[in-house]
């Protein structure tokens, strides 16, 4: 899922992220065309390969979001979205006859995009994070970056994480589900150093030093996507599809997931009235492993 304001990039930069047209402009709105009064939920599958392995992918895009005068309580119908997900997956686990391979819409990760603003975060930034992130993995992300200098970007990074820290919002990988010392280790490494991710997303391509790249022209030259030297942008690449994609998929699982089917179980001993077994007490499910990348 990607979310933040309009004119943040955030198409662009799930299309660079997956070198593919994986999140539609269509699926905004033209300047001409009247903001919708609510904020739209559009998924969009699709099926990407990496190093030979094919993965299926659903992004979800939230047009709409924080485009209104009163932003009130804006995050409701995504969290509402994203409890949906968990309640189709219960509703699958719970059947006496389930399938082997239950279909999984849940929502694994939440790309926050933040404003390059150099000052603190919006109210709206802290509320929003500080709700879904309660149900959901969050990964705070500074778009537009190279409208900063280094130094504006290293103390906008870590006023962000100082931010989150006072207002107690965790934002994935998250502390206490560090498996062992080299998962802190690393993870520490990832919290204290690259969080959020000072990203810039282009899919138009120029030639630089013979080579063919992804980049944005400048009046003063190209600004690389994928060049560490002026974005960090591959490392978020690396961190979504590679090093923590199967992590993403079980603290989803094991943690969000299994957080939400307890107070579900526990709330009318099953599934509501109208659904399932009537007000019968369930016994107890067994949980389903989580899927595995395939």
């Amino acid at each position: 899922m990607s979310k933040g304001q309009s004119g943040l990039g955030k198409s662009t930069l799930v299309n660079t992220l997956f070198k593919s047209q994986v999140s539609r402009k269509a699926s905004s709105w033209n300047r001409e065309e009247k903001i919708p009064k609510t904020v739209e939920i559009k998924a969009i599958g699709h099926v990407i390969e990496e190093g030979g392995v094919k993965m299926k992918l659903t992004v979800i895009d939230t047009p709409g979001f924080g485009d209104q005068i009163n932003n009130e309580n804006c995050w409701e119908p995504i969290e509402k979205y994203i409890n949906e997900q968990y309640e189709k997956f219960l509703k699958e686990e719970v059947n006496i006859a389930r399938k082997k391979r239950i279909p999984d819409t849940r929502v694994h990760c939440c790309l926050y995009f933040i404003s390059p603003t150099g000052h603190s975060l919006r109210p709206l930034d802290l509320e929003f994070m500080k709700h879904l992130s309660k149900v959901v993995n969050i990964v705070p992300v500074i778009a537009k970056a190279d409208t900063m200098t280094l130094e504006e970007k290293s103390e906008f990074k870590q006023r962000v994480r100082k931010e989150l820290e006072v207002n107690g919002i965790e934002f994935y990988p998250q502390k206490e589900f560090d498996e062992d010392l080299e998962d802190k280790t690393e993870n520490d490494k990832i919290r204290q150093e690259s969080m959020p991710f000072a990203v810039v997303g282009s899919d138009k391509e120029y030639q630089v030093n013979g080579k063919r790249v992804l980049g944005r022209k400048t009046p003063w030259g190209i600004i690389e996507v994928e060049n560490l030297n002026h974005c960090e942008f591959a490392l978020l690449r690396d961190f979504v599809i590679r090093t923590h994609l199967q992590d993403l998929k079980e603290v989803t699982h094991n943690i969000h997931y299994e957080t939400y089917r307890a107070k579900r179980l526990n709330d009318n001993g099953g599934l509501p009235p109208g659904e399932g077994l009537l007000g019968t007490v369930l016994p107890p499910v067994p949980a389903t492993p989580c899927p595995t990348a395939e």
